[in-house]
């Protein structure tokens, strides 16, 4: 399963969502949904952006986990 991870990167850094928004020039509310792990399809060109005006490898937004069911 693959998930973001946005939320705890944003909080460890100390950014808010407001000031990701704003650096990016991506919409709140979009920033929003990719806060709260609400994307079911990523843009890669907003998850481009984000990595840049965050400085950070696309490995800080998102993670994979597998799926332990048999």
């Amino acid at each position: 399963m693959i998930r973001l991870v946005l939320n705890q990167y944003l909080d460890k850094k100390g950014i808010t969502r407001y000031e990701l928004s704003k650096r990016t020039g991506i919409r709140f509310q979009i920033v929003d949904n990719y806060y709260k792990n609400k994307v079911v399809r990523y843009d890669s060109d907003l998850l481009n952006r984000m990595c840049e005006a965050l400085n950070c490898d696309i490995a800080d937004l998102i993670e994979y986990q597998k799926d332990e069911t048999p």
